[in-house]
């Protein structure tokens, strides 16, 4: 099984939530790690917080220049590119006859796109490295919350490219694997204009129940799961679910 100590690792969404704590854990065990964001303040906030091995950039994965910034950053802080880790995304929420057209395209832009653009971009690189490519899935998939399927749909279809990928770049000795955190606190539907802070974190703590171990995850512990994919050397294609059985169904009946 391979250590994370001195890989390269991209996290995109990096500066909070999953990535952040993403990339507390990794840099701490000697990773070098790029992080983006979009807005500078929170970027500039991450730095401070994580350190040397952190390399934090201003950039929007649904550009194409500012994908190539996050290769090349990623490429003169740690020398190579070990793992991309597609964790960047948004909340787009709505009754099915009231969602746009044009909100619709750029979540999956978002969420799928600029992904799969990024991944493109990155292939070549993993392939020196036999790297691999870790894309965040969504409980949304094990269970249905009505007004969120654009969600939904977008975390769908990372699955699917999880499979298709690992199939078509296993000849480069590259592993793609996904990860579906159950209820874990982010900033997902702040950004999107959907609750404030205290508003989101009752309406998740509320969910505890629901889970089979009776309460919400942290980021530290999606980071451990996805550690553990990109150190497997023989796994690739799957879709591993840490969600403290959120996913089960479980009912109070």
């Amino acid at each position: 099984m391979l250590k994370i100590r001195d890989m390269s690792i991209i996290i995109t969404g990096g500066c909070s939530g999953l990535g952040l704590g993403m990339a507390k854990k990794y840099s701490k065990a000697g990773a070098r790690i790029t992080i983006c964001g979009r807005r500078e303040e929170k970027v500039k906030k991450a730095q401070k917080e994580l350190g040397s091995n952190v390399l934090s950039i201003v950039a929007d994965v649904t550009k194409d220049s500012d994908r190539e910034k996050i290769i090349d950053s990623a490429l003169q802080h740690g020398n190579k590119i070990d793992v991309l880790i597609n964790n960047a995304g948004n909340m787009y929420r709505g009754q099915i006859e009231d969602l746009e057209e044009q909100k619709l395209l750029d979540i999956f832009n978002t969420n799928v796109i600029s992904g799969m653009m990024l991944l493109g971009k990155a292939k070549k690189y993993l392939a020196e490295t036999k790297g691999s490519n870790i894309f965040i899935g969504s409980v949304h998939n094990r269970r249905a919350f009505p007004g969120a399927s654009p969600y939904a749909a977008t975390k769908g279809a990372l699955e699917t490219l999880t499979k298709v990928l690992a199939a078509e770049l296993g000849n480069k000795k590259i592993r793609v694997n996904c990860v579906v955190p159950g209820g874990v606190f982010t900033e997902i539907n702040q950004r999107a204009g959907l609750f404030d802070d205290e508003t989101a974190k009752k309406r998740l703590e509320d969910m505890a129940s629901i889970h089979a171990l009776g309460r919400i995850g942290t980021p530290m512990e999606i980071a451990e799961a996805i550690e553990y994919l990109i150190c497997a050397e023989w796994t690739t294609g799957a879709v591993l679910e840490v969600d403290g059985g959120l996913g089960l169904g479980l009912t109070n009946a």
